[in-house]
């Protein structure tokens, strides 16, 4: 691990060199021809104005290109942008809630159980948040009619429960389909445009195609960015509810021998 920062160092100092000897010859270049221009105003009597206008910042650019693009499409691709961001959001607040350290709980559990009985367990998963726990409550609560009651009601609890965690992620994979499919109908309409001008004038100028062309490209650029964005929160999403429920499915079949196990 040493020797690859060593590496990473030496390239990096040897890249911001050869940056640096680039730039400086680049500024020895371009120096006779800004000293040419001074000399060619004050001979032709121009006066000196700051050139050095400040570049627009990306969210001014982004601004810029939005309203570009149209009201009609892009607000649309907003729209899904910040429904799908949203529900994600809430989606994220939501399992890191439901998250549970499953190996702690069912120790707590199995010692309350033993020194307890149900009523001291059931009050320790009352006392814990997650699917896990309801769960273990569910389990807990229909032991006094069998082992294969307390199952039953196990499996049927965690269904409910992953209904719970899967709640309304169908709507962020729609959005996640419908941003570039806006995007790509905006494109469309925008080619009809120009090629209407074309029609209408009777002649191929480039000047007057560019603006449809360019609403076009626009709008497909903006619902793309939509759906990459929402795609990377959709499967952390996914990825976050797939834990959770192997989670549950080890630790239903850790409280089944737990059950058994008191039983005895």
């Amino acid at each position: 691990m040493k020797k690859l920062f060593s590496i990473m160092a030496i390239a990096a100092v040897v890249a911001i060199g050869t940056f640096t000897a680039k730039a400086n010859n680049a500024q020895t270049t371009t120096l006779p021809v800004q000293i040419q221009q001074i000399v060619a105003n004050v001979d032709s009597g121009t006066t000196f104005q700051d050139t050095g206008a400040e570049e627009p910042s990306f969210t001014q650019g982004l601004k810029k290109r939005f309203i570009e693009g149209g009201p009609g499409f892009m607000g649309i691709v907003l729209l899904c942008l910040i429904l799908g961001l949203a529900i994600s959001i809430e989606r994220i607040i939501y399992l890191n809630l439901a998250s549970t350290n499953s190996k702690k709980l069912a120790q707590s559990v199995e010692d309350a159980l033993s020194s307890g009985g149900v009523e001291a367990a059931k009050e320790v998963c009352r006392n814990t948040k997650g699917p896990v726990a309801s769960i273990y409550y569910q389990g807990l609560d229909r032991m006094g009619e069998g082992t294969e009651a307390a199952e039953k009601a196990v499996v049927a609890y965690g269904g409910v429960q992953m209904g719970q965690l899967e709640k309304n992620v169908s709507w962020i994979s729609l959005f996640i389909a419908l941003a570039p499919m806006l995007g790509f109908m905006g494109t469309v309409i925008g080619m009809i445009k120009a090629f209407d001008k074309i029609e209408a004038a009777g002649d191929m100028n480039p000047a007057l195609v560019a603006g449809g062309i360019k609403v076009a490209l626009l709008t497909t650029v903006f619902g793309l960015v939509v759906a990459i964005i929402l795609q990377i929160f959709y499967n952390y999403i996914i990825a976050k509810i797939d834990s959770i429920v192997n989670d549950m499915e080890d630790s239903s079949i850790t409280l089944i021998d737990m059950l058994v196990k008191h039983k005895k």
